[in-house]
C-alpha cells in the first residue's frame, strides 16, 4: 500500500492549547499549520502511523522500536495532568520492521520492558494532539527512537520503513517528530550563528529536495546548532526515497530561540 502520509512536525509542549494558554498567541503560525497537517492526516485515513522521536530511550547502536501493546502518556510534567493519551501499538508492522532491519544488517531492538504500557513521550504526544483534536483515534501508533550511528544508517533504516510500508496492507504514515535549533539566540555569539544558519539551511534544501546535501552536513555545524530533529528526518528522508516526494513548508519560527519547522509531502505512491 506503501506510506500514504509523511510529515515533520515539530513538539513543543506550548503549543498544546491546554499547556499554552495564553502564550499560544506568540506560536500561532505552528498551531494553524498543525491544524492544517492535521486535516491533511484525516484526509490520508491512516490506520498505523510511526512516529519518530528524539525523546525516548537513544541507544548508541540500534533502533528503539516499542514492542509493547498498550502505549499510553501524559502531560502531567507540563502542568496539564488530567491530558492523557492511550493508543494501540501495531505489533504486527513493529515485528515486520525489525525483522527486515535485522535481514538488512541494521541493529534495532523490539523494546517491551515487561510493564503493562510503554510510555510515550512530548516528541510522539505534542504531534498526536492535533492528529487527534475533536475526533476519534482509531490508528495504531508505532514509536521509534533514532540511534548515535551514522547518518547512513539513518537513511538506511528508513529506506526500510519505506519498503516494508509499501508491502503492508493498511495505510501507513509517518511523522519525523523534532525541533530544530536550540540556540536561535541564547549561548555563544558563534551558536546563535550557527543555530540561525542551520534551519536556514535544512528548510531550503528540505524546499528544494536537497538530500545528499543534507546527509553530508558538517558535523560540527549539526553540533553547533543544538537540533534535536535532525535524525529523525534522515529517517524520513530514507523511508521517502522512492516516492519522489513533494514537500510543503506549511510554517518555519522561532519566537522562543528553539526552530519550529511544520512541513507535509504530497507522496506518488
Amino acid at each position: 500500500m506503501s506510506l500514504n502520509f509523511a510529515a515533520i512536525s515539530p513538539h513543543p509542549p506550548i503549543i498544546v492549547p491546554e499547556i499554552g494558554k495564553g502564550e499560544l498567541s506568540k506560536v500561532l503560525p505552528t498551531v494553524q499549520a498543525m491544524k492544517k497537517l492535521a486535516a491533511t492526516f484525516r484526509e490520508a485515513e491512516i490506520e498505523t502511523l510511526i512516529v519518530i522521536s528524539p525523546h525516548m530511550l537513544i541507544y548508541p547502536d540500534q533502533f528503539s522500536i516499542a514492542g509493547m501493546k498498550k502505549l499510553f502518556g501524559t502531560f502531567a510534567s507540563f502542568g496539564a495532568p488530567d491530558l492523557m493519551m492511550e493508543f494501540a501499538n501495531d505489533l504486527e508492522l513493529a515485528e515486520i520492521i525489525d525483522k527486515k532491519a535485522s535481514a538488512e544488517g541494521i541493529k534495532t531492538l523490539l523494546y517491551d520492558n515487561g510493564g503493562e504500557f510503554f510510555e510515550l513521550d512530548h516528541g510522539i504526544m505534542v504531534p498526536l494532539s492535533y492528529l487527534t483534536f475533536e475526533q476519534e483515534s482509531t490508528f495504531k501508533v508505532i514509536p521509534i527512537a533514532f540511534a548515535n550511528l551514522s547518518r547512513a544508517r539513518h537513511f538506511s533504516f528508513g529506506q526500510i520503513l519505506g519498503e516494508v510500508a509499501k508491502n503492508y496492507p493498511g495505510r501507513v504514515g509517518i511523522i519525523a517528530s523534532g525541533d530544530l535549533s536550540h540556540r536561535l539566540n541564547q549561548g555563544t555569539k558563534d551558536e546563535i550563528n550557527a543555530g540561525q544558519a542551520f534551519d536556514q539551511k535544512i528548510t531550503g534544501d528540505l524546499k528544494e529536495n536537497k538530500i545528499q546535501d543534507i546527509l553530508y552536513y558538517d558535523e560540527d555545524f549539526v553540533e553547533a546548532a543544538g537540533e534535536c530533529g535532525y535524525r529523525s528526518i534522515l529517517i524520513l528522508l530514507g523511508a521517502l526515497e522512492a516516492m519522489n516526494p513533494k514537500i510543503k513548508i506549511l510554517s518555519y519560527e522561532g519566537p522562543f530561540g528553539v526552530g519550529y519547522l511544520v512541513a507535509s509531502y504530497q507522496l506518488s505512491t
